[in-house]
């Protein structure tokens, strides 16, 4: 497991739709479920390292919950699950077929810079909510387990 249990999402820090996804999320995520790292920082490409996370397929959001990682519209609808209001019924979409699912996911991940744009570098998050943001003053252990430096 994570940092006291906490399921991480690794996100593209510099696209502006994965940005304010992640502002959504910890909105809605009233049972503190969640820490933030960008795929571009120390932390999030050492977790792609030890998932063996090939970038080259998916490189916006991916969900780590212990020793297990989830991409794509995997990723995005077992979020989608531990979000308060009505959000958890989206997660009655994995009964579909993933290949069904992750088309309608490419096709909006592929086109997300061009509609929603992309920062020149990650977002800083406000000091309120640093706490949910990881870093790389966390250093992984191979029990999975995340502790502070």
């Amino acid at each position: 497991m994570q940092e006291n249990g906490k399921k991480i999402i690794l996100f593209d820090g510099v696209c502006n739709l994965c940005n304010s996804s992640i502002v959504f999320i910890i909105k809605r995520d009233k049972r503190d479920m969640f820490r933030f790292a960008a795929l571009q920082e120390s932390i999030g490409q050492a977790l792609i390292a030890k998932h063996n996370i090939d970038t080259s397929k998916t490189d916006s959001i991916i969900l780590v919950d212990g020793d297990t990682h989830y991409e794509k519209s995997s990723a995005a609808l077992r979020i989608a699950r531990h979000l308060s209001g009505g959000w958890p019924l989206l997660s009655a979409f994995l009964i579909l077929p993933k290949f069904i699912r992750n088309a309608v996911y490419d096709y909006i991940a592929k086109n997300r810079y061009k509609w929603f744009g992309k920062k020149e570098s990650c977002m800083i998050p406000t000091p309120e909510l640093k706490s949910k943001f990881l870093y790389g003053n966390i250093l992984l252990h191979t029990s999975s387990k995340l502790t502070q430096r």
